[in-house]
């Protein structure tokens, strides 16, 4: 299913057995609300907002407002599963199949000159 980003997460029963895989928390998107942080991170909800004010969450917090964002990407490598990969789509190879043009410009060939000509 889906994840809509414009609803708030269900934080009561994020996962069916309770338990937080790398796919449950790289499905969250780019960020997520303080208490579903707080339940990877397994704490209570009173304690992960009082982290969050004094600064001592385990991973940075975005404050929005009154509300609280955590990245996801700090979550992962915190938990140790990065893999390196990134949590935003692959970009499509580009229609462009030119060289490469960082390369700069090419030189031109030269005609080849027979012996004698002027």
């Amino acid at each position: 299913m889906p994840i809509d980003p414009t609803t708030t997460p269900n934080t009561d029963n994020p996962t069916p057995d309770g338990v937080w895989t790398e796919e449950r928390i790289r499905a969250l998107g780019a960020v997520t609300d303080l208490l579903t942080a707080a339940q990877i991170f397994g704490l209570g909800r009173a304690l992960a907002y009082n982290l969050a004010r004094n600064g001592t969450f385990p991973v940075p917090v975005i404050r929005a407002g009154t509300l609280y964002r955590i990245p996801v990407a700090p979550i992962l490598a915190t938990l140790r599963l990065t893999s390196g990969a990134d949590l935003t789509p692959a970009a499509e190879q580009s229609v462009d199949h030119h060289r490469d043009r960082s390369e700069g410009p090419q030189p031109r060939s030269q005609p080849t000159r027979t012996p004698g000509e002027p």
